[in-house]
């Protein structure tokens, strides 16, 4: 569609890839274009973490890890940034102090851009941000089915005096009644839980469960037609912590946990998700201090990229995948 705008200036400034300031995917910037059908927005927010600190970092990392991405998927025959207007919105002004203060920050930002019909594609920051994010989608569309990548539950309780940490977000979006209790699904489980319990109170948050070892069990197609099964047709939130990957693939996060997934593994999973109506997303915990050789960072912003191909394909625009 040429009246939209895919990428910024530097071809015609003569700027390489590797140079100038680096929006995602070099995309243009929000205050670029008449209106956004999707905004990548960065939540530079890690107060909320409960081991390894430096997710506040993430935003700008994945960024900058993102000037390799390139505007055809050639696997899905696609043009994403071409079926879409999507932008780089820059980051959400969000204070290091005051979870509950910053969480209702981030929940108006959020708004204003999703009550003028632009959907959000978060890059965090830790997992705390998912549910002002989850609130700002619901408002909009009602309860969500979510798709939650990730080595751990994320539903879990208080810890430290907070009711809002990374490890709840899903625990009180349940609880605000913003999440369809019958269509949510985790993906990569494998991190430890202290008690029994904890996996009835996530069945009670609306989850089922598909462990990292079943990826070794069965075919990709396999587990994607389960998580279509489950998602149904409503409106669906896809939230992915990037330790779901295993250490090997990901380190630079803030509680890593091994025998994960590869990014194959993911990536040929993620692909075959095709038609869902995905009104938002983020990715998460990515944590710089912690890499090497930018290995996690350019898992995000593929990762990233990913999503933003998903969001605006449909099923019949896609290709069939065969198992």
């Amino acid at each position: 569609m040429t009246d939209r705008q895919i990428l910024g200036q530097r071809e015609e400034d003569g700027l390489p890839r590797y140079a100038g300031i680096a929006t995602f995917a070099l995309l243009p910037r929000m205050e670029d274009v008449e209106h956004a059908d999707v905004a990548v927005v960065g939540i530079p927010f890690d107060s909320g973490t409960s081991f390894r600190p430096g997710a506040r970092f993430g935003p700008s990392y994945i960024r900058e890890h993102s000037r390799q991405l390139h505007p055809y998927h050639q696997i899905h025959d696609a043009f994403p940034f071409r079926n879409q207007q999507i932008v780089d919105a820059g980051d959400f002004g969000v204070g290091p102090y005051g979870i509950e203060a910053s969480v209702e920050t981030i929940h108006a930002k959020a708004n204003r851009l999703t009550a003028q019909g632009t959907r959000i594609l978060a890059l965090g920051g830790d997992h705390t941000i998912a549910l002002p994010l989850i609130r700002a989608a619901a408002d909009v569309h009602g309860p969500l089915a979510v798709l939650h990548f990730d080595a751990h539950l994320d539903t879990w309780d208080v810890l430290h005096g907070s009711s809002i940490w990374h490890g709840s977000p899903f625990r009180r979006a349940a609880g605000e009644g913003l999440l369809d209790l019958d269509h949510c699904q985790h993906v990569g489980i494998r991190g430890g839980i202290y008690d029994p319990s904890e996996l009835e109170d996530d069945k009670r948050a609306g989850f089922q469960i598909i462990r990292a070892e079943e990826f070794q069990e069965r075919t990709m197609q396999e587990i994607a037609e389960q998580i279509l099964q489950r998602l149904g047709t409503g409106p669906v939130y896809i939230s992915i912590d990037i330790d779901v990957l295993d250490p090997a693939q990901a380190p630079a996060t803030g509680t890593p946990e091994v025998g994960g997934i590869n990014t194959r593994e993911f990536f040929s999973v993620l692909r075959r998700l095709k038609g869902l109506n995905i009104v938002g997303g983020d990715v998460v915990e990515v944590a710089p201090a912690y890499d090497h050789a930018g290995v996690t960072g350019l898992a995000a912003a593929h990762t990233a990229w990913e999503l933003l191909t998903l969001m605006g394909l449909t099923a019949e625009e896609a290709p069939a995948f065969r198992s």
